[in-house]
C-alpha cells in the first residue's frame, strides 16, 4: 500500500467503553496524524463507544448478533456495514466478536486488532490472567493484522509492560491498557501516514522498496 494523498478513512469496531476509540480520536485531532475516524460500528446497543462517537459527530451503526437468524447472516451484515463507510483501515478496538469471512475477504490486510500480551505468547480471552499464571516478568500488548484465527495475525507493533511483584489481574491489565491505547493510536497514525505492506507473517510500515514492489 502506498502513501496516502488524503487522510485515511478509519472505521472503528467496538463493543465496550471506547477508551481506545477516544485515544485515536484525540490523536487524530492533529491534522498531521494522517487518518480520521469516519464511523463507529458496535454489536451492543449500550456500548460506551457509541456515546463517544455521537459526541464527536461520527456516523454509527449497531449490528447486533441477536437481530440476525444465524452467525453467517450477521457476518454478511457486518461486512456490508463496514463497506458502507468506504474505509481504508478498519480498527477493532475492544470488539468482542470474531470477524468472519465476508469482512476478511473485503478488507483483508486492512483490518487491525489489539491484544493485551506480547503475541504469540498468551493468545485468547484471558491473556493477562495467563501471563500472571505463567510467571511472566514482562508482558505487554500487540497490534496485529486480523486473519481467520484468534490472535494469530501478522504482528504490526508491540510494546512491553513489566509485571510487578504485587500485580493482580486488574492492576496489570490497567497498566497494559494505558500502554495499549497509546500503541494503537501511534500505530494507526504511522500506517495512515506512511502506508504499509503485508507479506506472509511480515508487516512493514513505510513505502515499499523497489525489491518489495517487484
Amino acid at each position: 500500500m502506498t502513501n496516502p494523498t488524503r487522510p485515511r478513512r478509519v472505521v472503528v469496531l467496538a463493543s465496550g467503553a471506547g477508551s481506545t476509540l477516544r485515544a485515536v480520536l484525540e490523536a487524530a485531532a492533529d491534522e498531521a496524524y494522517g487518518a480520521r475516524v469516519v464511523a463507529v460500528i458496535t454489536d451492543q446497543d449500550d456500548a460506551g463507544a457509541l456515546e463517544i462517537a455521537h459526541a464527536a459527530g461520527l456516523a454509527t451503526a449497531v449490528v447486533k448478533m441477536a437481530d440476525f437468524p444465524d452467525r453467517a447472516t450477521w457476518d454478511q451484515a457486518l461486512a456490508r456495514a463496514i463497506g458502507s463507510f468506504d474505509p481504508d483501515l478498519v480498527l477493532l478496538a475492544g470488539f468482542m466478536r470474531i470477524v468472519g469471512a465476508p469482512s476478511l475477504e473485503r478488507f483483508g490486510g486492512r483490518m487491525v486488532n489489539t491484544h493485551p500480551a506480547l503475541l504469540p505468547a498468551y493468545p485468547g480471552a484471558h491473556a493477562v490472567r495467563d501471563a500472571l499464571a505463567g510467571g511472566a516478568k514482562v508482558t505487554g500488548c500487540t497490534v496485529i493484522i486480523v486473519d481467520a484465527g484468534v490472535d494469530t495475525g501478522p504482528i504490526v507493533a508491540q510494546a512491553p509492560v513489566e509485571v510487578a511483584a504485587d500485580d493482580d489481574e486488574a492492576t496489570l491489565h490497567e497498566r497494559i491498557k494505558t500502554v495499549e491505547r497509546r500503541l494503537v493510536a501511534d500505530t494507526v497514525g504511522r500506517m495512515a501516514r506512511e502506508g504499509w505492506t503485508v507479506s506472509g507473517r511480515t508487516v512493514r510500515i513505510g513505502t515499499p522498496t523497489s525489491q518489495e514492489d517487484s
